[in-house]
């Protein structure tokens, strides 16, 4: 208890301090689990130098794949990485993490093919693997008509067949 009310102070005399070159938020580390800024992919120092670090890194890009609070990019992402983490270089590592620090609802439309990615999303040799593999799994698993059409939203309720005056709009509403 005593650490957070230190905590607490000691954020108190920070917002309330005039110092403009103190910085308000801790530098992003991919090793540090409580980080709150977006890495820049290209300055993560990445360790594959022994089967230790190897280990703890792998572990660590595992978890932020499964663990995202979205449902679908859970199994998605969170099958694809436990699949192909070990055969992954320094470099798509670091391709991997952007990827994993994508926004869960953008992801998720432009994984499915609902939305086009940006350029610099597509261009991204994981995402573009990611993609391939969910497109093949659509095409594979799902009959065209219960998928989205580029541009609309994937799920349809099912009363949208039920029109009228206490119909819904769009959706299951």
């Amino acid at each position: 208890m005593g650490s957070l009310r230190r905590g607490v102070i000691n954020l108190r005399r920070f917002l309330t301090s005039s110092n403009p070159t103190a910085s308000p938020l801790p530098r992003y580390s991919l090793s540090s689990p409580f980080s709150s800024l977006p890495p820049d992919p290209l300055s993560l120092h990445i360790d594959l130098s022994d089967e230790e670090s190897k280990r703890r890194l792998f572990n660590r890009l595992i978890y932020r794949s499964k663990q995202r609070g979205f449902l679908e990019l859970d199994l998605v992402l969170g099958k694809w990485v436990e699949d192909n983490v070990h055969s992954l270089d320094e470099n798509r590592i670091r391709a991997l993490v952007h990827v994993l620090d994508l926004e869960n609802p953008d992801l998720w439309k432009w994984l499915s093919g609902q939305e086009k990615p940006p350029e610099s999303v597509s261009s991204n040799p994981v995402f573009a693997a990611m993609h391939e593999r969910v497109m093949k799994n659509l095409e594979s698993h799902s009959s065209p008509e219960t998928r989205a059409t580029p541009g609309q939203p994937w799920v349809r309720g099912w009363d949208d067949i039920k029109k009228g005056r206490d119909g819904p709009i769009a959706g299951n509403q």
